[in-house]
Formats: C-alpha cells, structure tokens, sequence
C-alpha cells in the first residue's frame, strides 16, 4: 500500500464517523417546549406523570414547566410568546375567542374532565344537604374563572340562588382562600386538593360535597397553544399529545400510591398521606381524563356552564377553536 493510500483510508474512516455522529446528533436534539400551568395542583397529577416518567423525554422533547398564577396572567403569556403551550381552564380560550383575536387560542389535548373543588364546611356533617347552605357565608372562587362558574352552575341546580339565599365572598385572589377560611373567614369554602385533605387532617372541618360530581363532565383543565405555533409545529404538538395520553393511561392503571410517588417530587413540602389521599379522591370520581380528547357534550356542557354565570356572549362552536386532531392520533397510537 502506498503513502497516498495509508493516509487516505484513516481519513475516510474518520469523516464516515464523524458523519454518522453528526446525525446521530441532528436526530436526537430534544425540541424545547415551555409550558406554563395556571397553578401547581394534584389536580393535574398526569402532567407530573408525564415528567416523572420521561414521556416527553420519549418523544424527544425537553419539556420546560413553570407555574403562572392565575389564568389571566398564563394566557397573557401564551399570547405573548413567553411560553409555547398554556394548561389552564378552557373558557381563557372562549373569553380571547370572544374578542375577536386574529391568532386563536386552540384547545389540543384535555388534561381533566371534571371540576376540581370541594365543598369544604367548617364542621364534619354526615347527613350534609345542600339546603343547609341557605342563610350561610360561603367563600367561593374568583369570578369568571372555572371554579366559580362551575360552583355557582351547582348551586342553581341545586335550588340555591346565590345572590339571595346565601352570602357570597368571591373578591379574595385564589391563593389566598384558603388562608381566609383557616383564619375564620366562612362557614363553607370551595377548595381544591390537596388543601381539602390538609384542611381535614388540621381538624379545620370536612368535605360535604364535590363540586366536580355535580357540575358533571367538562373540559375543565386543557393544553392549548396559539393557532399559528401549532401551524408551524405540528409534530411538536403531536409528540406532546402523544407523552400526555401515555400519562393518562398510566395514571388509570396505578394506584393512588403509586401515582402520588412518581409526582411528589413537585410537591416537596407536601406530606405523601396528603397527595394519596388527594390523589384516591380525584381517581374515585373520575377527575382525570382517560384521552386527550374534548368531547362534544363536555364542550356543550361547559357553554352552559358558562351561559349560566352570564360569561357567554354566544355559544361557540366547538370546530372554532377545539382540535381533536393530535387527540385522536394519541389515542390510536396507545391502543
């Protein structure tokens, strides 16, 4: 072999390796997706999973969470760029749709089909009605937000008018509710988990009801992004649909156990008993959504959900701003 043919073949297996490296590199850079959620919550216990369990990862993802209170404050920064995908109350979409937004919010992947809060009463009442609320000071959520509107669609289902039959407290921020009953402030207060089971194991009272029973099934909490990013990243979208259903399937086929383990790393100062037992009650009324996708009767019932509560200027359609599309895919794919 000669000079020529000793330096030539070393070089060639160089740049044959380097070209396979190269695009083992191209194909395995993970696409970023930033999500912001409206609030950290047991409540959104597959979102976790998804995480915990590396199904983003899976699907070559690099999900990036972070949590925005408030749902006006997480779809102002969907709108704004600041973040890729919101998961929040599907009515943020409706209000933006309302206002006649040239690039609308889109509902792709429903993440829990029922409300999420609890009628807590300030004493352990087995034989609890919801007549008993007549005459009471209840301390409901903010106005216009899925909480409320769900509360308040019970109440008049339940014979309660709200404005008469009861004293309504509605102007105190969402994060800080809680602390406004434990301070003494209601004889009932509607609440999420985990701070129902927190509350109960502080003696501070018991839950007599579940709002998410009675407001009936709903897309209540959902992933949406704008309608010009999932234009320009489709495959993006369908690959996080994908890790969301997986999620969901996952979370139907563990135990409360099981489920509150792989999530308490986003509940640090949360004891485990707490998350198990916010967990079982989420699971036992069938809070989680089993698939992403939005069904029409949901979607039917959360517009009269939100007629009742005079936050509808007209039905909206659910083909306006709903794709099951990546939905339906993620589904097919998992069975």
């Amino acid at each position: 072999m000669n000079l020529r043919k000793k330096i030539s073949l070393p070089l060639m297996i160089l740049t044959m390796c380097l070209s396979v490296l190269a695009g083992c590199g191209s194909d395995s850079a993970a696409v970023k997706v930033k999500i912001g959620e409206v609030t950290r919550s047991v409540f959104y216990a597959p979102e976790y999973v998804a995480l915990s369990q590396n199904f983003f990862k899976d699907e070559g993802l690099e999900a990036e969470l972070q949590t925005i209170p408030g749902g006006d404050k997480t779809m102002t920064a969907l709108l704004s760029g600041a973040i890729d995908v919101a998961l929040v109350g599907s009515e943020t979409s409706i209000y933006v749709y309302q206002q006649g937004a040239d690039d609308p919010v889109i509902n792709f992947a429903q993440l829990t089909q029922r409300d999420g809060t609890f009628l807590f009463a300030r004493k352990a009442d087995a034989d609890f009605n919801w007549d008993k609320l007549k005459g009471s000071t209840f301390l409901g959520q903010r106005k216009g937000g899925m909480p409320q509107m769900a509360g308040a669609f019970t109440l008049l289902q339940k014979g309660i008018d709200a404005g008469k039959d009861l004293t309504l407290i509605q102007n105190i921020d969402f994060a800080n509710i809680a602390g406004a009953f434990a301070s003494g402030t209601g004889d009932y207060v509607q609440l999420f988990e985990p701070t129902a089971s927190i509350f109960e194991r502080e003696q501070r009272g018991s839950v007599v009801a579940s709002f998410g029973v009675e407001s009936g099934y709903l897309p209540y909490t959902v992933f949406m992004s704008k309608q010009s990013y999932i234009s320009k990243n489709g495959d993006t979208v369908q690959k996080f649909t994908n890790a969301i259903q997986r999620a969901q399937v996952w979370v139907k086929e563990h135990s409360p156990e099981e489920i509150a383990d792989a999530i308490l790393p986003y509940f640090e100062n949360t004891d485990r008993d707490i998350v198990i037992s916010s967990v079982k009650r989420y699971k036992e009324q069938d809070t989680y959504a089993v698939n992403p996708v939005i069904d029409g009767k949901e979607w039917n019932n959360l517009l009269d959900v939100m007629d009742n509560a005079g936050e509808l200027k007209a039905r909206v359609p659910e083909a306006k701003i709903v794709d099951n599309s990546f939905a339906e895919k993620a589904e097919a794919s998992v069975k």
